[in-house]
C-alpha cells in the first residue's frame, strides 16, 4: 500500500487531490496538512511513502521544506506540485532532492501514475523538463537569467511582487513582516541590477515568470 501526505493550504485542493487518490485501492492518504508544521508533525506520527507537497505554502518555501523532509526522513519520495511553470521551480526542487513535479493543472490519471512511479524508487519529469535536465548535466545551457541567483525564498517574492500584492499582503501571507518584506525586496532590486517595481515586472512577464 502507498501512504500519501497531502499538503496544501487550500481545502478545495486538499479534498480534490484525496478524492482523486482514493479512485485507487493501492493508494492510502495517510493525512493532509495545511502547512509545513503540520506536515512535519505528520513525518514523525504516519508511515508515509510519498509527500504531495505544494511548491508555495503560508508558513514557508515549499523547497526550503523539501529540503528539510530530505535531512529528516531521506526514505520519503516528495512530488511537488504547484501553478506555476516548470522552467521556474521544477529544476531548483529536483536538486534539493524531488522525485518529481507536477503542475496542478495535469490530468488526475497522471498524479495517480506519477505516484506509483515516486513510490516505487523512480523519478518523474515532463518531457519539457527532461530535456532541460539533460541539458544541464551535458553542459549545453547555463542558467544566465537574472532571477537565477535569487534564493527560493526571494524568487518567490519576486513572484508576488510581480503579481501585483502589497509588502502588507506578502508579509501576512508569509508570515514576515513588512519591514522583512522590503528589505528582500531591496536585496532582489540589488542582485538582479534593477531600480524598480515596474522593472521587475516587466522583467517576470518577458520570462514567463507570471502570466
Amino acid at each position: 500500500m502507498i501512504k500519501v501526505i497531502i499538503t496544501d493550504d487550500h481545502p478545495i485542493v486538499r479534498e480534490g487531490l484525496e478524492k482523486i487518490l482514493s479512485r485507487d485501492e493501492n493508494i492510502h492518504v495517510a493525512g493532509t496538512a495545511r502547512n509545513a508544521r503540520e506536515l512535519m508533525s505528520l513525518l514523525h506520527t504516519e508511515e508515509c511513502t510519498v509527500v504531495v507537497l505544494d511548491i508555495t505554502l503560508p508558513d514557508r518555501n515549499g523547497i526550503d521544506v523539501l529540503e528539510q523532509i530530505k535531512r529528516e526522513k531521506p526514505h520519503v519520495n516528495v512530488l511537488m506540485l504547484s501553478v506555476h511553470k516548470e522552467e521556474l521551480y521544477a529544476m531548483r526542487a529536483f536538486r534539493a532532492g524531488a522525485s518529481g513535479y507536477m503542475t496542478k493543472e495535469s490530468a488526475p490519471e497522471e498524479l495517480i501514475n506519477t505516484i506509483k512511479c515516486i513510490a516505487a524508487g523512480k523519478s518523474y519529469a515532463s518531457p519539457f523538463m527532461t530535456e532541460k535536465l539533460f541539458d544541464t548535466i551535458e553542459g549545453k545551457k547555463a542558467d544566465a537569467s537574472l532571477h537565477g541567483d535569487l534564493t527560493n525564498r526571494e524568487l518567490q517574492i519576486l513572484c508576488m511582487i510581480a503579481a501585483g500584492e502589497t509588502p502588507r499582503a506578502i508579509a501576512e501571507k508569509l508570515y514576515l513582516s513588512v519591514k522583512t518584506v522590503n528589505a528582500y525586496r531591496e536585496r532582489i532590486l540589488k542582485k538582479m541590477n534593477m531600480r524598480s517595481n515596474a522593472e521587475l515586472v516587466r522583467y517576470a512577464f518577458q520570462q514567463g515568470l507570471i502570466e
